[in-house]
């Protein structure tokens, strides 16, 4: 063991050091200690204690080291004429002296601290302070430094002529030479444009009639220590978490609005806040969601949301109308655990099986509204155990769905046309009658590959209005798979089928699911395999691994400036591909052993396209080979000679323009009618005159 620093010196009251080592079973003695007066040393450590002015107390900070402190315990005030009290310092050096600590374990010494103590008394004035506050002169009219070369309190500095300091007599030795500019105390000059400024020797012309007399106090060098209104500094940005305000509870539910327990507590369901999961998230009236959590399993989980009980599910909620409802939870037992699980294959399997027990891996919510209000809430709890030899990621799902009745609350994709970024609407016919039908509404998806991106565990995501995308998953498919090569495509179909499992899709954002005129037909174009029958032993043709979606969409509006487009077709394809093992590179084992798998790639895109819009009528074939009045296409351009005159000629009020245009008509007549008369007339008088 070993004190870190081993040797101090203080002048203070408190003294700290560390102890450092195995400090399991040590005691801590003080002394006081002085050097020998033949040999000058102090002498070996001790774990006897004695009794001094100091209090030692000891602080551990883990398992090899320990703070020690040691703190006066006397005051350190001067003692007085007539004082009685004995707690105080006699003299101005009111400690001297020398102090051991020493570490032992059994009663042997291990380490020791020498301290040096030199500690003055606090000398406190006799007579304090008053409580007289400065008065500093009015900023707007004088400077706060009045006289800058004033250095010497009490003292009459040389050359200042502003230092109150200096007598008359003072002032009289160096007046004619006092510092010049602010320095000197002229802080704010008099500015040139004064009158009393300009001599008549020096003054420029202009002087006597553009100088200007106005008072001392109107001068721009006060505009440095001008008064003006204060600003109230506006709050920066801070890093620490905000304090979110108590929850007001509402008497009903408007779209939006947060819901609350009987207890005036927000109802939480764990979502994704900015990209990361939140346990504890409220949940809003009429806004579905469906998250999903990953969590990395290093032990098994004992709290919230990964351990619940049914009890602590089933609260109860104010329904918005003076009431309350309770919610109803439903358990389900997940028989199959791996699509929840993704093994990490970078850390090695360890010999210890991780046995998590009724673990939390789904909560799904069901909210019946009608009104302003809440009828029912039923959730889904899907629980399950996981089984683990290595670390692994749980992939948890948390939603809400709004139903009003048997119908989903879910928001429109626009109102009325789609708008960029919302879903796609699509459905299903379950009742039909005449023009009326009932829809139920559902989505046209395409994949979302999560964890290890194979299709057994992969996702689905809607398709938003507007927005390219591709995605896929990848298919393990052996040589013993590639023998039975309709059994695969039947396989990859079905895959590829469950994307989209609807028949219509809305036109606009906000259908009615009742009238079949606002949707149309699904247009699926069917594979046509000319090789179903061309098979081998190790690659298999027209595999439908690509599925494209085409959206045909037409601006029909613009309602505030938001153009409102609509879906005039909706078709769905498949491209086929020819699978086969490849077994180049080394990696021959699933080429040798039949139920070696490779992975093939599944894929799925949407792809939207604008339609024109041609708001012109169909142009004949004898307007479109015509050019001769066409100014687009002719370089004379017969209509618009006539153009100033016109109501497209905006470079001046028509009036005037039509004005300007008749005069010239009428002297174009006047010359046409009147020129062969006026030749023939001066002929005649030139004639006459020879």
């Amino acid at each position: 063991m070993v004190f870190q620093p081993s040797f101090v010196i203080t002048t203070g009251p408190v003294v700290t050091a560390v102890l450092l080592g195995n400090t399991s079973g040590i005691s801590l003695s003080l002394r006081t200690v002085s050097p020998s007066n033949t040999t000058g040393n102090i002498g070996s450590p001790s774990c006897v204690a004695e009794e001094t002015n100091w209090v030692l107390t000891r602080e551990q900070l883990g398992k090899t080291a320990v703070r020690v402190h040691l703190r006066l315990n006397q005051s350190l005030h001067l003692c007085g004429n007539n004082d009685t009290n004995t707690d105080c310092c006699e003299r101005a050096l009111c400690i001297l002296e020398a102090l051991q600590v020493s570490a032992c374990v059994d009663g042997t010494p291990q380490a020791s601290l020498l301290i040096q103590a030199k500690i003055h008394a606090l000398l406190v004035p006799a007579n304090p302070g008053s409580d007289n506050k400065t008065v500093i002169p009015n900023q707007v009219y004088q400077p706060l430094g009045p006289c800058p070369c004033d250095l010497t309190s009490g003292a009459c500095d040389i050359l200042c002529c502003c230092d109150t300091d200096c007598s008359n007599e003072d002032l009289k030795l160096f007046s004619s030479h006092c510092l010049p500019g602010p320095f000197g105390g002229q802080v704010s000059p008099a500015p040139d444009y004064q009158c009393s400024v300009q001599s008549t020797g020096n003054s420029p012309d202009w002087f006597p009639f553009l100088c200007v007399n106005s008072p001392p106090e109107n001068n721009p060098y006060l505009g440095h220590f001008y008064k003006g209104d204060t600003i109230a500094p506006k709050p920066g940005p801070s890093f620490q978490s905000p304090v979110l305000p108590a929850p007001v509870p509402v008497d009903v539910y408007i779209q939006g609005n947060p819901i609350f327990t009987l207890n005036g507590q927000y109802f939480t369901v764990p979502q994704k806040v900015l990209g990361l999961c939140v346990n504890n998230a409220p949940v809003a009236f009429l806004k579905n969601f469906n998250y999903e959590c990953t969590t990395l399993l290093l032990s098994c989980p004992t709290g919230y949301p990964l351990q619940t009980l049914s009890g602590n599910l089933s609260i109860k909620v104010k329904n918005g109308q003076g009431g309350d409802v309770v919610v109803d939870v439903t358990d389900e037992v997940a028989a199959d655990t791996s699509p929840f699980i993704s093994i990490i294959d970078a850390v090695a399997p360890s010999d210890e099986m991780l046995v998590c027990e009724n673990l939390t891996l789904a909560l799904d919510y069901k909210f019946y509204w009608r009104e302003n209000g809440i009828t029912g809430i039923t959730l889904t709890r899907t629980i399950g155990t996981i089984i683990l030899n290595s670390r692994a990621t749980l992939s948890t799902k948390y939603s809400a769905t709004f139903l009003n009745g048997e119908f989903s609350g879910e928001p429109n994709s626009g109102n009325p046309g789609y708008q960029v970024g919302r879903p796609v609407v699509a459905g299903i016919v379950e009742a039909l009658d005449s023009n009326k039908g009932l829809i139920k509404r559902t989505s046209v998806n395409v994949w979302k590959p999560v964890s290890d991106g194979l299709c057994s565990t992969a996702g689905m995501k809607p398709v938003l209005f507007g927005e390219n995308s591709t995605s896929g998953c990848l298919l393990p498919v052996s040589r013993q798979n590639l023998t039975q090569c309709s059994l695969l495509r039947e396989t990859v179909t079905n895959l590829q089928a469950d994307l989209i499992a609807a028949t219509y899709v809305a036109k606009s954002g906000n259908p009615d699911f009742l009238t079949m005129a606002d949707w149309i037909n699904i247009s699926f174009v069917t594979l046509n395999s000319s090789t179903a029958m061309k098979n081998s032993t190790s690659t298999c043709y027209d595999i439908p691994a690509h599925l494209h979606i085409h959206i045909w969409s037409v601006t029909t509006s613009v309602v505030e400036g938001v153009p409102q487009r609509e879906i005039r077709a909706l078709q769905v394809s498949n491209s086929p591909s020819n699978w086969a093992l490849d077994c180049g590179g080394g990696a021959i084992s699933s080429c040798v052993d039949p139920e070696e798998p490779q992975l093939f790639y599944i894929t799925s895109s949407v792809t939207f396209i604008d339609i024109p819009i041609n708001t012109r009528p169909a142009k004949t074939r004898f307007y479109i080979n015509f050019t001769e009045y066409d100014c687009n296409r002719n370089d004379v351009c017969w209509p618009e000679l006539a153009f100033p005159i016109t109501k497209y000629y905006t470079g001046e009020p028509f009036s005037q323009s039509l004005a300007k245009g008749m005069i010239l008509v009428f002297f174009f007549i006047v010359a046409s009618v009147l020129g062969t008369p006026w030749r023939q007339i001066r002929q005649a008088w030139n004639n006459s005159a020879h």
